[in-house]
């Protein structure tokens, strides 16, 4: 059982703690409006990877900027796939790579994080063990945006704002765009986190 705690640790980005499968690349930042047919993508996808994993996709939800109708995002579908344990790719990393989901990173100090790519639609796979504190946190923020309009928007100015000055020195990596916007989604958690009793 996770505890209140794991859930309301703040991680830092840890560059060293990660294993690269594919290079990450300097890029443009595009946050686009909210795209209505991003929570068809997320089902088709969800669809391909419980028929590809079967009874090893414990949960798959839609996470992320897609999944908050309203806000602008990064057109790419977050989704969080709970197996029974990360580690063990050989359970899951050759019946994924073979439904398209490719296997980019790992990040084994941060909750044995893997994270799996798909390009058409464009969507990111975060793999997790049952009872994930960051899972448990993407799908509380979720929630909390949908029922907070004040914090999605606030969320939102946060974001275009990022990516323009991301673009502005002529690309960046996606986690500089992230720890740009991390002071904001922080306070939001902070905030959501003292809501739910977790904080005093």
């Amino acid at each position: 059982m996770v505890s209140a705690e794991e859930i309301v640790r703040h991680h830092d980005f840890d560059p060293d703690g990660v294993e690269y499968l594919v290079p990450p690349t300097v890029q443009s930042i595009a946050v686009v409006a909210y795209d209505p047919r991003w929570p068809a993508a997320f089902e088709a996808l969800a669809e391909r990877i419980r028929r590809a994993l079967g009874d090893t996709a414990l949960a798959v939800e839609h996470v992320g900027s897609t999944s908050v109708p309203g806000l602008p995002a990064k057109p790419i579908i977050d989704m969080d796939l709970t197996v029974p344990d990360s580690r063990d790719e050989e359970a899951y990393r050759g019946p994924l790579e073979s439904a398209g989901f490719v296997l980019v990173l790992r990040e084994p100090r941060w909750h044995e994080h893997r994270l799996a790519r798909f390009e058409a639609p464009l969507a990111n796979i975060h793999i997790w063990s049952p009872d994930c504190p960051e899972a448990i946190r993407h799908q509380m923020l979720r929630d909390w945006l949908l029922a907070h309009p004040e914090d999605r928007d606030r969320y939102a100015a946060a974001k275009l704002a990022s990516a323009e000055a991301i673009n502005a020195m002529g690309g960046g990596f996606v986690m500089d765009y992230n720890q740009r916007k991390e002071p904001v989604i922080r306070d939001i958690l902070d905030r959501m986190f003292r809501a739910h009793g977790l904080v005093r």
